[in-house]
């Protein structure tokens, strides 16, 4: 028996018995079996952090038992130091991509910065024209729509040459024209380290989104720069370190941060507030995202963040929720907003569709977190997403809690299915 099975054991039954609840009612208020928890309070069976949630939740605990079970963070792949290099997508002959690194000069070589670039330099003519920046600008917003509805293996190829095309036209570009180039090529890569993210390959997006911090720092675009610092706290938040998604989220509420970028930077914070399951600061960073989301401008195609949703601390509420252990108000939350997510984003539908069935499975709606997610899985498919299969996992190993029921047995095949398809 470890140590910390037999402290949270023994802190649970004393919790629970000072409630007056009786193991087979504790049982039925958190959706885990009576077998089951009375192997965890006797320190024969290892604690879950979501067990520990939702059991501080529904006993009141304050997060004292959170504390007991933290969250087992994975580490950080260490970013690449070579400043020269450039990440390109190559591809198999059966069809599969990958990223790879190749140097600057190579890639010159091989011909793959765009033709305008290379146009430029020979001629001596302006590197970019407002026309030219214009095309760019529409482009953005054409991968973004196109992000949605496609998996990376699409998007990553063109995203990444347009990136680094505007890299090399920034070094060619008047002083005047230099901002422009880079304040737009920063929303270019810190776009393409999202994508990279969602291939699963962090290593490639942490360098991507460090070149996007460098290209806004360089013109001083402080809300394309800060911004960078939510995308890092994403990175955190996906390998369940609370601690470091709270400090990196933080370090984008700079003096100054327009209301959108603070409500960004909070909406994250409270999302790392949740993992730690302390329930009182994160609802108090939500008020404080609420107010300055209220306070954003109209959105743009070249605008921070979603564009999908309608009430995006709303949604982020939601998924909170299901962290703090309250599965039954996040999945209210979530059914409301996703039917305001556009039909056409289909990523954002999946993301927020597979944490909603989450909730539900977690809140012991098993038929219906069964039937949501059969009608996503063509979608989970099609966008090949890491971080929502991160959540499809999660989804995996709550339904696994009830295998006896018939929904769950019909659903598994194929859940399975797209789960090795993922992992393959």
């Amino acid at each position: 028996m470890s140590e910390q099975c037999r402290l949270f054991g023994t802190e649970l039954r004393r919790i629970r018995l000072s409630a007056g609840i009786s193991l087979a009612g504790l049982a039925g208020m958190v959706h885990y079996s009576k077998g089951y928890l009375s192997k965890i309070e006797t320190g024969r069976k290892q604690p879950v952090p979501a067990l520990a949630r939702v059991c501080d939740s529904e006993l009141g605990a304050g997060g004292e038992l959170t504390k007991l079970v933290p969250e087992t963070s994975s580490e950080a792949p260490p970013p690449s130091e070579e400043d020269d290099e450039v990440w390109s997508m190559g591809f198999a002959r059966d069809g599969t991509s990958r990223l790879r690194t190749v140097d600057r000069r190579s890639l010159l070589a091989a011909g793959a910065v765009s033709a305008v670039s290379l146009d430029t330099a020979a001629s001596g003519s302006p590197a970019m024209t407002e026309r030219s920046l214009e095309i760019f600008r529409t482009m953005f917003g054409q991968f973004r729509e196109l992000g949605q509805t496609a998996n990376h293996a699409v998007v990553l190829p063109a995203l990444l040459a347009h990136t680094q095309t505007l890299r090399e036209l920034a070094k060619q570009a008047t002083s005047r024209d230099r901002t422009e180039v880079l304040s737009l090529g920063s929303r270019y890569a810190e776009y393409a380290g999202w994508m990279a993210q969602e291939a699963g390959e962090e290593r490639t997006a942490l360098w991507w989104t460090a070149r996007a911090a460098e290209m806004a720092d360089a013109v001083g675009d402080q809300d394309s720069a800060e911004y960078t610092w939510v995308r890092r706290a994403l990175f955190a938040l996906y390998r369940n370190d609370a601690r470091r998604t709270i400090e990196l989220a933080r370090q984008a509420r700079g003096r100054g941060s327009a209301p959108r970028t603070r409500a960004l930077a909070l909406q994250r914070e409270a999302q790392g507030h949740a993992l730690a399951g302390d329930h009182y600061s994160c609802m108090r960073i939500l008020d404080r995202a609420r107010e300055a989301h209220g306070s954003a401008s109209a959105l743009t195609p070249l605008a921070l963040g979603t564009t999908n949703l309608v009430d995006p601390v709303a949604m982020v509420t939601g998924w909170c929720l299901h962290d703090l252990g309250r599965p039954g108000e996040a999945s209210s939350v979530l059914d409301r907003e996703i039917q305001r997510v556009p039909a056409q984003a289909s990523r954002s539908r999946a993301r927020y569709g597979v944490r909603r069935a989450l909730a539900h499975a977690a809140a012991g709606n098993v038929d219906h977190a069964c039937a949501l997610t059969d009608r996503l899985l063509d979608t989970v498919d099609t966008i090949e997403s890491a971080t929502v299969t991160t959540d499809l996992r999660r989804l995996d190993r709550t339904l696994a809690r009830f295998r006896g029921n018939s929904a769950v047995k019909e659903l598994v095949p194929r859940l399975t299915q797209s789960l090795r398809a993922r992992i393959g």
